[in-house]
């Protein structure tokens, strides 16, 4: 872990990372790509160590209020979080200044700010989002070995169910040959519902390779899951999209259970969702676009 004097926090989507790198070691993460450019080891965190005076200033001079998102990247609440609490910092921040938050993490630390989210959203907007992939606990502790299990995830949606926060799930990457069934898919969907999520976001059952997270998956595969790797090189070589043969099938469930079940599952309608701010005034909720 290493600090650095970050000179902005926002990009021109109004999204920002605290932190860049991550310890939760999900062996498939897209962000380990050396397309991103990061010089120094992934586990290596860089923490934006200003990262809250430069959201002061920065919401300081914001013509309208808006959402601010983070995640998409690094996970906010990746372990490092628990005693730098620059997280918790940034949603004081936000709170103070009255935006919206929509907020991604695979992480359970996230409830010790329930205090903050639900003041945020009972003035805003705030969504709280989770990924989950395996429904499998003890396939879940290889997949993702850094982070807290799915069924604690579960109870996170759930928490955030009974304080009034809207959730939305990501369910994905499913990954060909290993997660990629029906029991897996219907399994998350069955959290999903129990919880009330507003939506799901996928991309369809696959994975996205780069360089850099390829080497890495597939050095895990080697120690985990016998045999894969050469099934993914056979089946997909170099390509960047690795989809699973079961994709129909599963998206097929999927759909069907969320219509079932008024579960937004349209990736663009929810990405509209959480981009858009909601001032509560008077028991009136106003929108801006």
């Amino acid at each position: 872990m290493h600090n650095v004097q970050a000179k902005g926090i926002l990009s021109a989507s109004n999204g920002m990372n605290i932190y860049r790198g991550c310890l939760h070691g999900c062996i498939y993460c897209d962000s380990r790509s050396k397309c991103y450019n990061m010089q120094h080891d992934f586990e290596d965190i860089e923490v934006k160590v200003n990262a809250p005076e430069l959201l002061d200033l920065a919401l300081r001079h914001k013509r309208h209020k808006c959402m601010i998102c983070t995640g998409s990247m690094s996970d906010p609440y990746t372990p490092p979080e628990q005693k730098l609490m620059l997280t918790r910092k940034v949603l004081e921040t936000i709170e103070k200044h009255g935006f919206g938050l929509s907020v991604l993490t695979k992480s359970d630390l996230i409830l010790r700010d329930l205090d903050l989210l639900k003041s945020i959203n009972s003035s805003a907007k705030c969504v709280v989002m989770m990924t989950m992939t395996t429904y499998d606990d003890d396939l879940c502790s290889i997949i993702e070995p850094g982070v807290c299990t799915t069924s604690r995830r579960f109870e996170v949606l759930t928490a955030m169910k009974e304080a009034g926060i809207p959730t939305v799930v990501w369910i994905s990457p499913i990954l060909p040959f290993i997660n990629d069934t029906p029991g897996n898919i219907n399994g998350l969907l069955d959290y999903c519902i129990k919880a009330g999520v507003y939506g799901i976001v996928t991309f369809g059952p696959g994975v996205t390779m780069r360089e850099g997270d390829r080497e890495y998956f597939y050095e895990k595969l080697d120690r985990h899951f016998p045999g894969i790797k050469q099934k993914y090189i056979r089946k997909y070589g170099m390509s960047y999209e690795l989809i699973s043969d079961r994709g129909d099938e599963l998206m097929d469930i999927l759909t069907t259970r969320c219509r079932d079940n008024s579960i937004v599952c349209s990736s663009q309608k929810v990405f509209d969702y959480i981009r858009t701010f909601e001032e509560k005034t008077g028991g009136e909720q106003l929108s801006f676009f």
